[in-house]
């Protein structure tokens, strides 16, 4: 019986060291940051928008995050307030600069992280959500680069895959 062998954007090929057939590969999922993207000219016409149109606009929002939900894709979630409520730190070196909002350039105005096998199906489901913005606007996807220090208790060890 040969040990399971298993692929991850992370860690590369795994082995399960309790085995099983090696012809049973096993896919992990990955972890997607999407970036809802804003910027002044958004932020001011979001910000002129009255009551009953934000509540439309979340409401039509919240359906698309019960599919999400339901699907098992989403794990977490958010609105960012305007950026006039945030603040930066410019780092130079040792010299570390806060700069006040509101900010000029790209902004985030919000974020999901989901799971899923592959960037494809982000793309996929990037597609089905609503505009978040009240005129034309753009959301980033980001695989994460996950940073967590492997425990195996999943019974799989890292394998070399270099000569």
């Amino acid at each position: 019986m040969w040990p399971r062998a298993q692929t991850t954007p992370q860690h590369g090929v795994r082995v399960n060291v309790s085995g099983s057939n090696i012809n049973s590969l096993e896919r992990r999922h990955m972890k997607f940051m999407i970036l809802v993207k804003s910027n002044p000219d958004l932020e001011a016409r979001l910000d002129a928008m009255s009551d009953s149109e934000m509540k439309d606009s979340m409401a039509t929002m919240e359906v698309f995050n019960e599919e999400l939900k339901k699907a098992g894709v989403l794990k977490d979630c958010d609105g960012l307030r305007l950026s006039r409520a945030g603040k930066r730190v410019r780092f130079d070196g040792k010299a570390r600069t806060v700069i006040e909002g509101p900010f000029t350039g790209d902004i985030v105005a919000g974020y999901w992280v989901w799971e899923l096998p592959s960037i494809e199906e982000a793309v996929a489901w990037v597609k089905r959500c609503p505009n978040p913005m009240p005129v034309a606007s753009e959301i980033e996807i980001r695989p994460i680069e996950g940073l967590a220090v492997a425990d195996h208790s999943d019974g799989l060890l890292p394998v070399s895959t270099s000569p």
